[in-house]
């Protein structure tokens, strides 16, 4: 180089051009840009040299303006057709003649340009630049228009999203779906890489972590602030698939053919519906028949019949099978079936003729069952109670309905007669915990009133019955089993407190029921056989055992062998331990919502049991609500001890609940 040569360099990456003013030391020199800065060069550094001058950095100005007009990018795809049947390579200014019929400095420097920046047509081989391949050049230009459409849908969500966090209406494209699921995963999965919702969170000034993605999507209106993430995270599926509600309406509109036309017709009997006010699907109601003068009663426990409308195989079997359970939130119940055959023609209805499958039974004076017969029936329900109706009639003495008082007689007899047969009473306080629409947390104390034992023990005496015919015409069915459990002797449970303290102790001692296709006994129950057979509605493992008991009742070959069932039976039981699994953490969720909103309540307690002893770490009941929480206590304590205390911290998304005793009961609590 020599003193007034034009030269190109980049600077931070910036193409700049400046004129050589004096060598400096043996290698660099000093050259000054177009803003009068100077800067130190090696000669590798510069990139291009500009023929003519000498030049001045007065002139650098002017250069650049006359460059500016002749570079036009859409001439170097003219180019590029001319050159690229031959594949021959070009220098600048070889590439300047072509362009512009000359090969002056201005411009020879905008042909080198034009290649320098071409990302498309060209690439540089040494000082020259060979033309790409025509499917090199339409892959790079599909990269460009992808990339561009995503900066253009990147524009576009995140003007949606300001208008959002404005408070304005928003109608989310499908495109900006993507990126809200984004979010949505990472705070569903926040142990996997999830650059595109960390970039979002970046771009929108927030914070990086999981927990800022959920706010955006809260503050978005996307997600609403106490979302079901425990849903979300599960198989479980929420929505119903098209074909599957075709079907539906197909059977709304025009039922199938009966597979049962020789329906038993008890819509004489009376027949009373018993369950929680909120209950849609009714699945169970009982009758009671009078044999005649000495003769006794028949006990008819009728239950829904789905098999109706629904056949092993068929698109209603295979979508309630993926589901395995219905769903029961405090939010609201998620249906095994859709809701629209669930809560109507598969529910038993009061004032309408229904199909059943009925179970009747004839007891012993000791509450054995004398004998029983199973039923593809017709009934016609009489009264849809709610489980406070039937406890207020109690407490009224009402005489208009003897057969409500004769029910629960039989109940007690066959509580006593189970008792006698082995059974393990277990009477732990339960909650049922709401949440209205207007986000209001309610939670109930569910007593352990008559009404309610009257329907556990006439549903436990419908399993009994259908595993003993299931048992004696060697039907598989999912029979329920629970091994015998160790428990404490006598002597170590009077040293416990009475009840829930020692019925804490005696449940921690049951081991978990088993379920499979041989009758085995179920030991907390006292019964040799069980089937659960009384929710086919809301239980798949109920459905199945009505598919097996009406095939053989119609005489037809059984749906599954025990090798199938089984195997369904494998599938469908993980299900439904997911499904107990998010009703569990979504309970406990609200619960904690609820105690963080009522912090400054003061909770009377009972020390139930310990967890850690030498840390001081038991489990408490809060009595007025049946919850059952972990707390380390400040002093010492004994099992059956009454305490107050308040919430100091509640955290329903963390899962953290801390409490602060109030005042320690002097009176030790051992009845």
């Amino acid at each position: 180089m020599e003193k007034g040569t034009l030269i190109e360099f980049r600077l931070q990456g910036e193409r700049l051009l400046a004129v050589t003013e004096r060598p400096e030391g043996k290698k660099d020199w000093i050259v000054v840009d177009q803003r009068g800065q100077s800067h130190k060069l090696r000669p590798g550094r510069v990139e291009y040299q500009i023929g003519g001058g000498p030049y001045k950095p007065g002139d650098i100005a002017d250069f650049v303006r006359e460059v500016e007009v002749l570079r036009d990018p859409s001439s170097l795809e003219i180019a590029w057709e001319l050159l690229v049947e031959e594949g021959e390579t070009v220098n600048p200014s070889e590439m300047a003649l072509l362009l512009f019929s000359d090969q002056k400095p201005t411009l020879d420097y905008a042909a080198h340009s034009l290649l320098a920046e071409d990302k498309i047509y060209f690439k540089k081989k040494g000082d020259h630049y060979e033309p790409r391949t025509r499917s090199q050049v339409e892959e790079i230009k599909h990269q460009l228009e992808v990339e561009e459409q995503r900066e253009r849908e990147k524009t576009a969500f995140l003007t949606q999203v300001n208008q959002a966090l404005e408070g304005e209406s928003v109608q989310w494209e499908s495109q900006d779906r993507t990126s809200l699921e984004a979010l949505e995963k990472f705070v569903l999965e926040p142990e996997q890489p999830n650059r595109k919702a960390r970039d979002i969170l970046a771009l929108l000034g927030r914070g990086k972590m999981p927990p800022d993605a959920f706010q955006l999507l809260v503050d978005l209106g996307w997600w609403s602030k106490h979302e079901n993430l425990f849903l979300r995270r599960s198989s479980y599926p929420v929505n119903i698939p098209q074909k599957v509600l075709d079907v539906v309406q197909c059977y709304l509109d025009t039922p199938p053919a009966d597979p049962d036309s020789l329906r038993l017709d008890l819509t004489h009997l009376k027949v009373y519906t018993i369950d929680d006010e909120v209950t849609q699907e009714i699945d169970d109601g009982l009758s009671l028949e009078n044999l005649g003068e000495g003769q006794g009663y028949r006990l008819w426990i009728h239950i829904a019949d789905p098999t109706r409308l629904v056949s092993p195989g068929d698109e209603l079997d295979m979508e309630a099978r993926s589901r395995s359970t219905t769903l029961y939130l405090p939010t609201g119940m998620i249906s095994m079936f859709p809701a629209q055959l669930a809560t109507g023609p598969m529910s038993l209805i009061q004032g309408k003729v229904c199909p059943a499958l009925s179970f009747g039974v004839i007891l012993e004076e000791s509450g054995a069952i004398q004998s029983y017969s199973i039923h593809a029936s017709h009934i016609k329900p009489t009264y849809r109670l709610t489980y406070d109706d039937v406890d207020e009639m109690f407490q009224l003495d009402i005489k208009a309905e003897p057969e409500i008082c004769q029910l629960a007689a039989i109940a007690q007899l066959r509580q006593q007669w189970r008792s006698n047969n082995g059974s393990i009473q277990i009477h732990m306080p339960e909650s049922s915990i709401k949440v209205k629409s207007d986000e209001e947390i309610v939670i109930e104390l569910l007593n352990d009133s008559i009404s309610r034992q009257i329907v556990a023990e006439m549903m436990i005496l419908a399993g009994e019955v259908g595993g003993k015919y299931a048992t004696e015409h060697n039907i598989p069915v999912p029979f329920r089993a629970q091994p015998q459990p160790e428990l404490p002797s006598r002597e170590e449970l009077l040293q416990l407190p009475a009840g829930p303290v020692r019925f804490c102790a005696l449940r921690s001692c049951m081991p978990r029921s088993e379920i499979g296709v041989t009758p085995a006994r179920h030991a907390s129950l006292g019964l040799d056989s069980y089937s659960q057979v009384t929710s086919p509605i809301r239980r798949y493992t109920d459905l199945l055992a009505h598919f097996q008991l009406k095939a053989h009742l119609r005489a037809e070959p059984l749906p599954f062998s025990a090798e199938e069932l089984q195997e369904i039976l494998y599938s469908t039981s993980m299900s439904a331990y997911e499904a107990t699994l998010v009703e569990r953490q979504t309970n406990r969720y609200f619960a904690l919502e609820y105690l963080r909103r009522n912090a400054d309540r003061v909770w009377p307690v009972l020390v139930l049991r310990w967890l850690r002893e030498d840390d001081n770490l038991g489990l408490i009941l809060l009595e007025d609500l049946g919850l059952e929480l972990p707390h380390r206590f400040e002093g010492s304590v004994s099992l059956g001890d009454r305490l107050e205390v308040q919430v100091s911290r509640a955290d329903p998304h963390r899962d953290e609940i801390r409490f602060r005793e109030i005042l320690a009961s002097s009176d030790n609590q051992h009845n």
